[in-house]
């Protein structure tokens, strides 16, 4: 199978929400640009069990990791600053890590998508 022709298969951890809305983001765009857009964005997305992990590490004293990674610079020096606010932040990220890591991950398939239309017009 292309990968062309099935782009999703390369994102195995990919749920039904964030297929749909690349589905919809790649929609009117050519197979060049589809492209284009399927190499930036495998590049720059995050798997939700990578940031489960760096979730955990905050536990072990090392609170923020995950926000760097995401990032969310600001938000990474105030956990690693307050211990996680306290543990009580790392466990609230902990329990909505996959939302954080589709939210991450659309803002990632709008920057490959402008990236994408823009490839065609020079």
């Amino acid at each position: 199978m292309n990968i062309h022709q099935d782009p999703y298969m390369n994102f195995a951890d990919m749920g039904p929400e964030e297929m749909g809305f690349l589905q919809q983001a790649t929609g009117e765009l050519s197979e060049d640009q589809k492209r284009y857009f399927y190499m930036v964005y495998s590049s720059k997305r995050k798997n939700a069990n990578e940031i489960l992990i760096f979730t955990l590490l905050g536990f072990a004293g090392v609170a923020g990791i995950h926000r760097f990674v995401l990032g969310q610079i600001g938000m990474g020096i105030l956990y690693f600053l307050t211990g996680g606010l306290c543990v009580v932040g790392t466990i609230v990220d902990l329990v909505n890590n996959k939302s954080l890591t589709l939210k991450y991950n659309k803002e990632m398939a709008y920057e490959s998508h402008r990236m994408a239309i823009l490839s065609n017009q020079k």
